[in-house]
């Protein structure tokens, strides 16, 4: 079992009010599933990617990835939890414009102490899995839309993470250019590669082999897409 999540609970203060962004969510991922959280806006379905991405921490609850207990790591143990099992691709992109695509690719890896000739090797491999072998020099600002979010998915897998967490990866995109990213999450996930995507759109979600459904904080739909 890749995760292994128990009764995640996660309470914001708004002023006066409390939102209850995670109500007693459990929940269990296995290695090369490709996986859609859904739900309205204020459902807690970002909460809990952040969650399992080691960026936020529950107020209770357990959270096992790989057997190791994430919530009882300190903040360097986090920290490498995420850059070595964490692969994230964000709806903005957030590439580095003044850097080619090829050292946005890099830059995690000089994070990790990656020797400098590997890492360029490394991603330039990324960037020929992605369908940009001959786009490295370019910039963000010399790239569509499209190939921005194919570098930031090289990026994502530069690390050869365990898992892909894409928050809203075809938000910022057209509808051709967004099915061409999705193809490419899907064929990464023929490859090998956990996918987990959080979206509101049920029609890209359904693309997904398993849907996880949330409102108010909790789920309320676990399954195959129907």
């Amino acid at each position: 079992m890749m995760i292994k999540a128990t009764d995640l609970t996660k309470t914001y203060q708004m002023g006066p009010n409390e939102i209850r962004a995670l109500i007693n969510v459990s929940l269990s991922i296995e290695a090369g599933e490709y996986v859609a959280i859904i739900g309205p806006s204020g459902s807690g379905k970002s909460t809990l990617m952040n969650v399992l991405g080691g960026l936020d921490r529950p107020d209770s609850g357990r959270y096992f990835f790989d057997g190791e207990d994430v919530l009882a790591m300190n903040d360097d143990a986090l920290a490498a939890f995420r850059g070595s099992k964490i692969g994230f691709v964000f709806q903005s992109f957030q590439l580095l414009p003044r850097l080619s695509a090829r050292l946005n690719i890099e830059l995690p890896l000089v994070y990790a102490g990656m020797v400098p000739g590997e890492r360029r090797r490394r991603a330039e491999a990324m960037l020929v899995k992605v369908g940009l072998g001959q786009r490295g020099d370019s910039r963000p600002s010399q790239l569509s839309g499209g190939q921005q979010q194919r570098v930031a998915i090289a990026r994502a897998l530069a690390s050869e993470p365990r898992l892909m967490l894409c928050d809203e990866p075809t938000g910022a995109l057209d509808q051709k250019t967004g099915r061409e990213i999705l193809d490419l999450l899907e064929a990464l996930n023929r490859q090998g590669s956990t996918v987990l995507m959080v979206t509101h759109d049920l029609q890209i979600a359904s693309r997904a082999r398993r849907i996880i459904e949330m409102r108010d904080g909790a789920v309320i739909r676990d399954g195959a897409p129907q």
